[in-house]
């Protein structure tokens, strides 16, 4: 479910601080029924298990295979124009105990890589020659009592391309890839499995 931006920017996340070029673009709740304040490695585990695009609907797959290959005849995606050349990673900016945090798994899977992660909040990021987008996920108690999970997407686009780029894809990622994305992700709080021990084990620092 698409949310108000303020749900994210009223809450004291850490992310904050860090942020302040960056603009927020969307806000997005999944449904963990019965999940608790300690239940978010639980639930990253179980993103980490699912399997990222993998696991996506055809449509889905057929949208990012059209994106990849116009990045791929554009130059979009090239070295140059990803994190560590042309941005700066957002670790670069870490205070001492974020940097020193867990920083959550990568793999091939999930073209986000990882920045910090938190008892409450990880942060996830990807860059090319269109945008340097961050991906904050957060821990939050909804209305009926439970924990759920909540996506917010910044981006801070390359210029006047970036920001027609990112209105270009808006429908898109309305229409489809959030919906796909929604189930993909609560499906996979209730499916879990013992996946928390294995995602442990890969957090790097």
């Amino acid at each position: 479910m698409r949310l108000p931006k303020s749900t994210y920017t009223s809450l004291p996340w850490r992310v904050h601080e860090l942020t302040s070029d960056f603009s927020v673009e969307d806000v997005w709740s999944f449904r963990t029924p019965g999940a608790g304040p300690d239940d978010f490695p639980t639930m990253l585990a179980a993103l980490q298990a699912e399997g990222g695009m993998a696991r996506q609907p055809p449509l889905v797959k057929f949208l990012f295979a059209i994106r990849w290959k116009l990045g791929a005849l554009l130059g979009w995606d090239k070295p140059s124009a990803g994190v560590g050349a042309r941005v700066a990673s957002l670790r670069d900016r870490l205070p001492g105990d974020l940097r020193d945090a867990p920083r959550g798994p990568d793999n091939e899977n999930m073209p986000l890589k990882a920045v910090y992660e938190l008892d409450m909040e990880a942060v996830r990021e990807l860059a090319n020659k269109t945008v340097h987008t961050l991906m904050h996920l957060g821990w939050v108690q909804g209305a009926n009592g439970d924990y759920e999970l909540r996506m917010t997407v910044l981006v801070k686009p390359n210029g006047r391309f970036g920001w027609l780029y990112m209105a270009a894809i808006a429908p898109f990622r309305y229409l489809i890839v959030y919906p796909a994305l929604t189930r993909q992700w609560e499906g996979a709080w209730r499916h879990r499995d013992h996946a928390e021990a294995e995602y442990e084990e890969g957090k790097s620092r």
